[in-house]
């Protein structure tokens, strides 16, 4: 398959206005292609990269050679381009990768150009690409939906579904079963504003911690145990102390789903930095472990002993955990059978406060009847917890790349110091629609006081409220202190600098 029927069908997807016009258009590519390209393909659309990352940066991409006048590079030549950019390392590594990116976009059209340049720089958006993406595939087969989109969370792969499904037709979805050692795509949380809310709406529930650590999947097999982020990244050998307790789980064979937290001499989580950073290290992984332990607390299981366990209620899931795993090994909850009883009620929003006042990120809400939707959001499970928001000052603003190019979009925001001053928290470019991007594109220009190639430094006039998860220590900048997972809410503009918020405010957030 070309690259240019790849591109085409991007640009025709984004400019679908109807989901089943996308649909149609993913089954009729799924329909040429082969089956061993599909992977890719499905990959492609969805704005990411088999290599995940290849090391090439904007400045490579924004000089490139005049485009071919005619259409010939196959997707397995620029699979093949790409890892072997990826695979570029050492002295000279950006001039060797420079290299490469040019040699493979002379031999793309101005179309393909425009694909890769988004591609290779992460801004291809195709929204819901993956949800599409399995009723296409089910279209182009005649495979019933629900079936392939079970088997897409099973296998762990919505390529490696794809290609056996395009390969043998319907009957290869009989191959993908919840296996231990196979992970399988988490189920993932909605949100609600407060425990009211998610009472509400589910009814006979749960509320459990909302524990601020690293999402992960165990199996057991006998004594061999393996662990699995959320994402699906085997972390197996970084955690021989996770891997020890999984070796404690009461059966000979298990798939559990839970996280993993360090807790200080207090009882309470130490940050979610630190351990983020313990997860992702593999250097002196038994000093690591000495120094910053890490416990698993697990919420789910998902098979035990050879019985699947998904279209369980949760309640029945529960049953099975308790069986298999100590208290201390289980998160907190607080079951309320009768949401419309005020005493439960009442009970379950102290719960709440106190998971919060014991330093966890918020509660859980999860319905007891609800089976395990692995892979999708389901919408009995709600996730609660508060969100924060400063009035900072925007002190800069970097050029956006890709369909921001052109637009003044990061930005650098500072809380105020003490001497009227302003320090630097970090970069957000979260949040902004197009037209906020457009706004604040003018009115920074109107602030700058220095243009660089990289973008502007401006006059600390602009307060905009920012909402963020959490704040943590940094290094990286002046105060020592930044924001997790900073997002633009709305500019201030009815707030002078003067007004925004201090240092001091800013880290007696820290956990």
């Amino acid at each position: 398959m070309l690259l240019a029927d790849i591109a085409r069908t991007s640009r025709e997807i984004a400019d679908a206005p109807a989901r089943t016009e996308k649909v149609a258009l993913l089954a009729e590519l799924f329909r040429r292609a082969e089956p061993s390209e599909v992977p890719v393909v499905v990959t492609y659309l969805a704005g990411r990269l088999p290599q995940r990352r290849t090391g090439v940066g904007w400045s490579s991409l924004r000089a490139l050679p005049p485009p071919a006048d005619a259409p010939r590079l196959t997707l397995g030549d620029v699979d093949a381009a790409l890892t072997r950019i990826a695979a570029v390392s050492g002295k000279g590594a950006q001039a060797e990768r420079k290299r490469l990116v040019d040699e493979v976009m002379a031999a793309a059209t101005a179309d393909e150009q425009w694909f890769l340049v988004r591609l290779i720089g992460g801004e291809l958006r195709q929204g819901a690409l993956d949800a599409f993406a399995v009723e296409g595939l089910a279209a182009a087969t005649e495979a019933e939906p629900g079936e392939v989109r079970r088997a897409v969370m099973l296998g762990g792969s919505l390529g490696a579904v794809a290609r056996e499904l395009l390969a043998h037709g319907p009957s290869a979805l009989d191959g993908f079963r919840l296996e231990v050692g196979r992970p399988v795509l988490p189920m993932l949380a909605h949100t609600a504003k407060d425990v009211a809310e998610a009472l509400d709406k589910l009814g006979p529930c749960a509320v459990e911690e909302k524990l601020d650590g690293i999402r992960v999947q165990l199996h057991k097999d006998g004594d061999d145990v393996r662990i699995w982020t959320r994402t699906l990244d085997e972390v197996t050998d970084r955690l021989p102390e996770v891997v020890a307790a999984g070796r404690e789980v009461g059966a000979g064979r298990a798939v559990l789903d839970g996280e993993v937290i360090a807790l200080g001499e207090n009882g309470w989580p130490r940050p979610f930095q630190e351990v983020s950073a313990r997860v992702a290290s593999r250097l002196d992984v038994t000093g690591a472990s000495s120094e910053l332990p890490l416990s698993p607390v697990f919420f789910d299981v998902l098979s035990v002993d050879g019985r699947e366990l998904l279209d369980l209620s949760a309640a029945e899931r529960h049953e099975e955990l308790a069986r298999l795993t100590p208290e201390p090994r289980r998160v907190r909850r607080l079951v309320v059978p009768d949401p419309e009883d005020a005493e439960r009620r009442e009970a379950a929003r102290e719960f709440a406060e106190e998971v919060l006042a014991r330093g966890h990120e918020g509660v859980v809400v999860k319905g007891l009847d609800a089976p395990y939707t692995a892979g999708r959001r389901g919408a009995s499970w709600l996730k609660v917890k508060p969100v924060h928001t400063l009035d900072l000052v925007v002190l800069g603003a970097e050029w956006g790349h890709g369909r921001r190019t052109g637009k003044l979009s990061n930005l650098h925001l500072g809380a105020r110091r003490g001497d009227g001053s302003f320090a630097m928290l970090g970069k957000t470019f979260k949040g902004l629609t197009d037209k906020l991007l457009a706004w604040q594109t003018g009115r920074l220009r109107e602030l700058a006081v220095d243009e660089e190639s990289w973008g502007v430094r401006v006059r600390p006039e602009l307060v905009v409220e920012i909402a963020f998860d959490g704040v943590q220590r940094s290094p990286r900048y002046p105060d020592g202190v930044t924001l997790r997972f900073a997002r633009v809410v709305r500019y201030r503009e009815d707030k002078t600098p003067d007004q925004a918020d201090t240092v001091e405010s800013v880290t007696a957030l820290l956990p």
